[in-house]
């Protein structure tokens, strides 16, 4: 494709079938990769989404700072849009997160504010504290809140990647299956593919380690991106068929046999949706299709303890 400005090559990403991960008699199983945009993360439909209708809104100028805390790969999409619009950015972040995306968002030009864990654990109490100096800093003249768990352009930013699915798959998906942070993305796809007059079962995914959704009681855990401590504020429980709980642990040992067998890097997101599409795929049955996200690229967490 030929673009004239690099924000043009956002979305249109692959959908890949996982053909050797089906079990005997299941259904098929497809994955979306998104670890093809531009910063190697679906976040980035969502960047270009509140930063882009900002701007037209006359909600922010050129030159405006725009604050988030983040676990990166928002930051990271944030400040990848910020730095092409003319904007600042200021990333409130964890030594939680791999540090590959603080050098990522800085390497964008944001200014990265770091909050200390506990052992490295992603806790309902870190993220509330990285929130509190996130909504201060946003407060000051001149800064605007992104807001990724509150603006309604989040969940319409993640509408094309639902209706890039119904194309590529001639409107043939029975099961839809994401693991969730924000819930934008799941409800984003369910809606555009509602839209198309699809119905597929919506299943949201969590980490076993910290079963909010499920169980009401969050935890520590080591899946960046999702189990946020708190209720996704965009997730639609009546528009959801199941919400399941997976092992972190068999996510991250998903994440090594996808990079190793198939040639598919991802993070640990990634790890569970496919954990999950292959329970999927054996209930649903032949003749069926489950569709999940490779929701980014495995490059961002060479840092980390995934694959040490």
């Amino acid at each position: 494709m030929l673009a004239t400005n690099v924000l043009e090559t956002i979305g249109h990403t692959p959908l890949v079938r996982l053909k050797s991960f089906e079990p005997e008699d299941g259904a098929e199983i497809w994955i979306k990769l998104e670890g093809g945009n531009p910063t190697g993360s679906y976040k980035d439909r969502m960047a270009i989404s509140v930063l882009g209708r900002a701007l037209e809104r006359g909600d922010v100028r050129p030159g405006d700072r725009i604050v988030e805390y983040t676990g990166g790969s928002t930051g990271t999409a944030l400040a990848f849009v910020a730095s092409v619009l003319g904007l600042k950015f200021t990333a409130v972040f964890s030594d939680a997160f791999s540090d590959s995306k603080r050098k990522a968002m800085e390497a964008f030009g944001a200014e990265v504010l770091v909050e200390g864990s506990d052992g490295g654990a992603i806790t309902p109490e870190l993220i509330q504290r990285m929130k509190k100096r996130a909504l201060a800093l946003a407060g000051e003249p001149g800064s605007y809140y992104a807001d990724q768990f509150g603006s309604p352009d989040v969940r319409q930013g993640y509408e094309p990647m639902g209706q890039e699915i119904a194309a590529d798959l001639d409107g043939g998906i029975d099961v839809l299956v994401s693991a969730v942070g924000t819930g934008a993305a799941l409800m984003g796809m369910a809606d555009a593919l509602r839209k198309e007059g699809l119905e597929p079962h919506v299943i949201a995914l969590e980490p076993l380690q910290s079963p909010l959704l499920t169980t009401g009681k969050g935890g520590p855990h080591r899946v960046e991106g999702v189990g946020v401590g708190f209720e996704p504020p965009f997730l639609d429980r009546s528009l959801l068929h199941d919400i399941r709980a997976i092992d972190q642990d068999l996510g991250f040992g998903m994440c090594r046999r996808l990079a190793s067998e198939v040639g598919i890097f991802c993070g640990g997101s990634t790890g569970l949706n496919v954990v999950a599409a292959i329970e999927l795929a054996r209930e649903a049955g032949k003749g069926k299709r489950v569709v999940t996200i490779g929701c980014d690229n495995g490059s961002k967490y060479l840092g980390g303890h995934i694959y040490r």
